[in-house]
């Protein structure tokens, strides 16, 4: 059995890259994710996962993490991408992650209604979100990137 995560932040970053992939890498280093090797996982937070804003990860660590991205190579193109973690006291927490050709705002908006619809669909009260977004306007390839990494 695998351990539960005890904490999470929420991150958001965009960067620039030759290619689609250098991009994706330069948002995950100013996510400060980059350095690690990333397991996608789907959208729960673990009951009693305590916030933790400054958390630093260890180089090289195997790093569960829910997390949303877009890019483009569309010159001039708006690219966003936001992240969400709605929590229930006491319980556990859903997290919701978007990417979209838009604006910050819409982004934030976007993940904030998928929030309270995943908390509405199981029947449990809302007491908090936390939301991290970015916004990138494409010069060459571009990439947005937003996350919820869990740790131990």
């Amino acid at each position: 059995m695998l351990p539960l995560p005890k904490k999470y932040f929420v991150t958001a970053a965009s960067a620039e890259g030759e290619t689609a992939l250098t991009a994706f890498d330069g948002a995950l280093l100013k996510a400060r994710v980059g350095n690690t090797n990333l397991l996608r996982v789907s959208s729960i937070l673990p009951p009693n996962c305590k916030y933790e804003p400054e958390l630093v990860i260890p180089p090289g660590s195997l790093l569960p993490i829910a997390y949303g991205y877009i890019t483009s190579s569309e010159q001039g193109e708006l690219i966003a991408a936001a992240v969400g973690v709605g929590v229930k006291h006491g319980s556990f927490g859903v997290i919701m992650e978007f990417s979209g050709r838009c604006s910050k705002l819409e982004a934030e908006a976007q993940v904030t209604r998928m929030v309270e619809e995943a908390f509405r669909i199981r029947g449990l009260e809302l007491d908090e979100v936390k939301i991290a977004a970015t916004e990138h306007m494409v010069d060459k390839i571009g990439c947005a990137f937003a996350a919820a990494p869990l740790w131990y």
